[in-house]
């Protein structure tokens, strides 16, 4: 594609979106805003808003305890499965319970168990430090007889899955990483790692919060073991929206939940005093799923599976390249370098800029500029393209609001003290 460095060129190519008009089911409350940050939190969709009134008001209010039996007792699987179908996971696979973490929590241990002659977990540098801090966790409850091996990355931007493969022998039990890093952007080759996993014997859990709802994912063909991934980015579930997890159905009755709650019990409401695992992926469950925010994913869901993964790729594509483009045009004279793979197949939906003054240039963005990015230690502006409700013209008109803040010097009026939340 040949790009142009001017606001008509967005135009143009915004005037032939086909997912242009998907732009208008989200709430968009200050038109001058551009938000890049959809990477960490989605925009509200009008449906979703009218789905949590309706749930309140209606649901709650109306129904009370009768709603239990028209359709929130089966949400967790209901949802599960309409996600499923952005994975490319059969039915009767995912499941929307408790947080990322806790879920990640539950799938390590399932893991550690069903290897328990093996004692190497392997992940990787540019993993979520949160999704390590469970891996310690997990080895230290297991009695710290495990070791967690740390693929490094060289340029803080990639690793090649060769360093994966050949950190795998006969003593490893997982491997596990981010399918696209949180920093850079980059894409593993998620079936290549797996083919080498399973023929070590050992198993592979993949955390797909980063991609899911904006990357083709093949779960089941690709012979993933295990997953896990958040809602509320891409897939624009709402702030701390319960997240999702993963078990391919032939290991689903060896797979065992570390928690044991009612809802994952095989009949909940016999209320036996013993516990029995369900048969089915409802054994990762633990307790009463949060209802409101739940149903709450689910008109948003029905909204990306109807646009298709491979129409929102392809505009992805074509975004965070246009960005590229106009990043290597007009602010690497300013100082800035690219902190995400130029190849557009080793990327996924957000771009990482970096600068020395980037958190204060952040600041700026945000105080002044009505540009909603985010910052990562330790100079990244994340620019998080989300195809559904991002334009062309955002991009553009994003560079230019970069580029003034640095040539006018904004930024430094700003403390380099860091807020709680970058």
């Amino acid at each position: 594609m040949r790009f142009e460095p001017d606001a008509a060129f967005a135009e143009r190519w915004d005037k032939k979106d086909e997912l242009g008009h998907y732009r208008k089911e989200f709430v968009f409350s200050d038109p001058n805003l551009i938000y890049l940050d959809g990477n960490s939190l989605g925009r509200l969709t009008l449906k979703s808003a009218q789905q949590v009134k309706d749930v309140v008001e209606k649901g709650w209010g109306e129904d009370l305890i009768r709603r239990w039996n028209k359709g929130w007792y089966e949400a967790p699987s209901r949802v599960g499965d309409k996600i499923a179908t952005l994975i490319g996971a059969a039915p009767e696979q995912v499941i929307v319970a408790d947080s990322t973490s806790i879920n990640l929590f539950k799938l390590v241990m399932a893991a550690l168990a069903m290897r328990p002659d093996r004692r190497v977990v392997i992940s990787d540098t540019l993993n979520f430090p949160s999704d390590l801090y469970i891996l310690q966790g997990c080895i230290q409850l297991m009695g710290g007889d495990h070791q967690l091996r740390l693929v490094s990355s060289g340029d803080g931007i990639q690793i090649e899955e060769d360093s994966f493969l050949e950190a795998i022998d006969e003593g490893t039990a997982l491997l596990t990483f981010s399918h696209v890093a949180f920093k850079s952007g980059y894409a593993f080759d998620v079936k290549k790692i797996a083919d080498r996993v399973h023929h070590a014997g050992a198993m592979i859990l993949v955390d797909l919060s980063h991609s899911v709802g904006v990357l083709p994912i093949e779960l089941d063909s690709w012979g993933v073991d295990l997953a896990v991934g958040c809602t509320y980015k891409y897939l624009n579930g709402g702030p701390g929206s319960p997240a999702f997890l993963y078990v391919r159905k032939e290991i689903q009755r060896q797979a065992l939940s570390p928690i044991w709650g009612w809802f994952g019990q095989h009949k909940p409401f016999d209320f036996d005093l013993e516990y029995r695992a369900a048969d089915s992926i409802r054994r990762f469950l633990v307790g009463t799923p949060p209802i409101l925010s739940l149903l709450a994913i689910e008109p948003a869901l029905d909204i990306i599976r109807e646009a298709g993964i491979d129409r929102i790729r392809k505009k992805s594509t074509d975004l965070t390249s246009y960005l590229i483009y106009l990043i290597q045009e007009e602010l690497v004279t300013l100082g800035f370098k690219l902190g995400s793979p130029i190849d557009p197949e080793k990327r996924g939906s957000h771009v990482s800029l970096r600068h020395p003054e980037g958190y204060r240039i952040n600041r700026a963005l945000i105080e002044e500029m009505s540009l909603l990015p985010d910052f990562r230690e330790p100079d990244l502006i994340r620019l998080g393209l989300a195809p559904l409700y991002t334009s062309f013209l955002d991009v553009w008109e994003a560079v230019q609001r970069i580029k003034k803040v640095v040539i006018e010097g904004r930024y430094r009026k700003y403390s380099k003290e860091r807020f709680g939340v970058t």
